[in-house]
C-alpha cells in the first residue's frame, strides 16, 4: 500500500487553478507532454487543493495521435481561451506540416490578447513561425537547431534547455518540459512544493534554464582530454569556415603531428576526417530541416564548390545530397527521441 506524499507548507493562491491549454500538434511527443502535465497534477495532490487545472486542445474537435501511436481526445478546437490561460504547443515529429494556417491565426490571435504561450519540444517552430518569438530568447531540440537558425533570424535562439522571456516560454524537448514545469509551480507555490513535486517524481537533479541540452564534449565521445575536447569544441564552432589542422594544433599547443596522433588513438579517424563528418551532419540536418539551395548547404557547411559537396556527401551518406532531399519530400523538422 503506497502512502500519500507530504504536504507542504500551504501557499497562498488565487481561488480559481491556474488553467494550462495543452494545444496537440499532429504527431506530437509524449514524452515532452508528459513531463508537462505531470507535475501539475503532482502539485495539486501535494497541497491537497486544485492549483492547477488543463485542458487538451487541437485543430478539429476530435483526436491527435502522437509521434508513438497513441491517440488523444481533444476537449476543444481552437476556440478563444480564458484570459489568464497559458497555451502550450506540443510538437514533435513533421511540425512544419502539422503547422497549419489554423493553427498559426490562432496563435496569433491569442497572442493579440495577451495570452502566454510556450512551446515545447519543437512546438517553438510553431511559435516562431506565427511571429511570436521575434526578438525573444528561445530554445527547440539541439537536433533542429541548424534549421530553425536558417529561418528564423529574429530569434535569439540558444542551447539552453528551456527558456523562459516573458510571456514566452520553450523547451529543448524530453525531459526539459519537467524542469520549465518545475520552476514555473516553485513560482506559484513555492519552492518546497516544487522540490516534493520532484521528489514524487524520483528526479533527483532539477536543471535551470542555465543548463545547456548536449552532454559534455568528453561524455559524448567517450574520453576525457582536455586538448581533444578543446579542438573539437573549435571545430563545432567553426563549420562555415573550417579551420586548418595546423591551426587547431597550434591554438592547443601542438604539433600538426601530435594532433593527428592523439585523433588517430582516441577517435581512430585523422582530424580532417572528424571535421568532415561535422560538417556534412550539419549540411544533412539543413537539407532536411531548410528549403535551402544545395549550394547555399554546401557554404553553409564550409564547401567551396556544390561539386565537392556532393562527392564527399555521397561517399559519407551513400547518396547525393539532392536525392537526399528528394526521398525526404517537403524540408521538416525531425526529432530524434
Amino acid at each position: 500500500m503506497t502512502t500519500p506524499p507530504k504536504k507542504a507548507t500551504p501557499v497562498a493562491k488565487s481561488t480559481a487553478p491556474k488553467r494550462f491549454v495543452f494545444l496537440l500538434l499532429d504527431r506530437f511527443t509524449m514524452l515532452s507532454f508528459a513531463s508537462a502535465i505531470e507535475p501539475l497534477r503532482i502539485a495539486n495532490r501535494v497541497i491537497g487543493a486544485p492549483a492547477y487545472s488543463w485542458v487538451l486542445a487541437g485543430e478539429g474537435d476530435g483526436v491527435v495521435t502522437c509521434s508513438n501511436g497513441a491517440s488523444f481526445a481533444l476537449d476543444f478546437g481552437l476556440g478563444e481561451v480564458e484570459r489568464d490561460d497559458t497555451i502550450l504547443v506540443c510538437g514533435g515529429i513533421d511540425v512544419q506540416k502539422a503547422t497549419t494556417k489554423g493553427i498559426l491565426a490562432w496563435l496569433r490571435r491569442e497572442a493579440r490578447r495577451g495570452i502566454a504561450i510556450g512551446g515545447l519540444c519543437t512546438g517553438a517552430y510553431a511559435l516562431a513561425k506565427a511571429g511570436l518569438l521575434d526578438g525573444k530568447r528561445a530554445t527547440i531540440h539541439w537536433e533542429n537547431q541548424d534549421g530553425f537558425l536558417e529561418e528564423f533570424e529574429k530569434v535569439r535562439l540558444t542551447k539552453s534547455i528551456f527558456v523562459i522571456d516573458g510571456n514566452r516560454m520553450s523547451t529543448a524537448g524530453g525531459t526539459a518540459s519537467l524542469d520549465m514545469m518545475l520552476k514555473v509551480i516553485a513560482a506559484d507555490l513555492g519552492e518546497d512544493v516544487a522540490n516534493t513535486v520532484a521528489d514524487q517524481l524520483i528526479y533527483s537533479t532539477i536543471r535551470t534554464d542555465q543548463d545547456t541540452q548536449r552532454l559534455s564534449i568528453p561524455t559524448r565521445i567517450g574520453v576525457r582530454h582536455p586538448k581533444l575536447s578543446q579542438v573539437i569544441q573549435m571545430m563545432e564552432a567553426a563549420i562555415e569556415e573550417p579551420i586548418s589542422p595546423a591551426d587547431l594544433a597550434d591554438d592547443v599547443g601542438m604539433s600538426t603531428r601530435q594532433l593527428e596522433r592523439l585523433f588517430r588513438r582516441y577517435l581512430n579517424r585523422s582530424p580532417k576526417r572528424y571535421y568532415m563528418e561535422l560538417r556534412l551532419s550539419k549540411a544533412r540536418n539543413l537539407l532536411m530541416q531548410t528549403d535551402m539551395s544545395v549550394i547555399n548547404v554546401a557554404l553553409a557547411c564550409g564547401f567551396a564548390s556544390p561539386s565537392h559537396f556532393s562527392k564527399c556527401y555521397r561517399a559519407h551518406y551513400s547518396t547525393t545530397p539532392y536525392r537526399e532531399r528528394g526521398t525526404q519530400g517537403a524540408p521538416s523538422l525531425r526529432l530524434s527521441i
